[in-house]
């Protein structure tokens, strides 16, 4: 049998290939707005659709939840689907949108795979086995090399560390910006080319934080992250992917000097829709 990270790969691969297909014509893609006022495209029907039907026909018996469909299923394995994280910069035609599936087991996220099909590469991480990433090459990979996350644990992490923040700047609300304003007063913010949280995988960002999602968009990156040699929270703590706000850091000592920063005793982010 397939094994769950082999078939997360290749759910992950095949929706991107569908997910690419409408990226080639998306003068013809239809736009709408859901109730969150989050973009949704048949783009994203389709992609979760064909990884739904992967993974269902591997493992009839799992659960599976996705952004556009909800959850189908009831088991203690969930399988978690975001089939076009990034929407906004999909339809505008930005290369760094991605295709993300996670398993979960007993509640916690055992395997992740992101894809970012415009960019031609793929990321992913077992629980216990560390993450990797490589060069999507037709419905394969090539190049694969493991992550490890950058720096050391110096007293003071902060000041001048790398920041990346998502969504892009012109996408933050302005309640979000004034909520992360602390981490950005003592932060380099910095421009990215690919998910921070993945930059933070590789060693490129020191910390990224989401000011919004739920929990197909926090599943398969928290584990990329933390199999590194990272950290991943809520902002309120909380190690679990969940609806709110998202912190990824590179080491301990940035996560804990980032929670601090944040003022993020006993709080919550209050916007939880999707990114």
């Amino acid at each position: 049998m397939e094994d769950d990270l082999l078939l997360a790969r290749r759910a992950a691969l095949t929706g991107a290939a569908v997910a690419l297909r409408y990226f080639a014509d998306l003068g013809r893609l239809d736009r709408e707005r859901k109730s969150d006022g989050s973009v949704v495209t048949e783009a994203d029907r389709a992609v979760e659709a064909t990884v739904r039907e992967v993974l269902a026909g591997a493992r009839p018996d799992d659960a599976i939840l996705g952004e556009e469909v909800g959850q189908t299923g009831q088991a203690a394995r969930r399988w978690i689907v975001d089939p076009i994280d990034g929407t906004a910069q999909f339809v505008a035609g930005d290369e760094r949108w991605q295709v993300l599936v996670a398993l979960e087991e007993a509640g916690e996220i055992v395997v992740g795979v992101a894809a970012v099909p415009a960019q031609r590469t793929i990321w992913w991480a077992r629980r216990g086995s560390g993450a990797h990433q490589a060069e999507i090459s037709g419905t394969g990979v090539t190049g694969v090399r493991p992550l490890r996350t950058g720096g050391s644990d110096p007293t003071d992490p902060l000041p001048g560390g790398r920041l990346g923040v998502v969504p892009p700047d012109e996408q933050v609300y302005p309640a979000e910006r004034e909520m992360i304003a602390p981490l950005l007063a003592v932060t380099s913010p910095t421009p990215w080319r690919t998910h921070p949280a993945l930059l933070v995988a590789r060693g490129e960002l020191d910390l990224a934080v989401q000011t919004r999602g739920q929990v197909w968009d926090f599943a398969a990156t928290s584990l990329i992250v933390t199999e590194a040699g990272g950290r991943y929270s809520g902002f309120d703590g909380r190690s679990r992917p969940a609806a709110g706000s998202a912190l990824f850091a590179g080491t301990p000592a940035l996560h804990d000097a980032a929670l601090r920063q944040l003022g993020a005793a006993g709080r919550t982010g209050s916007a939880t829709g999707s990114a």
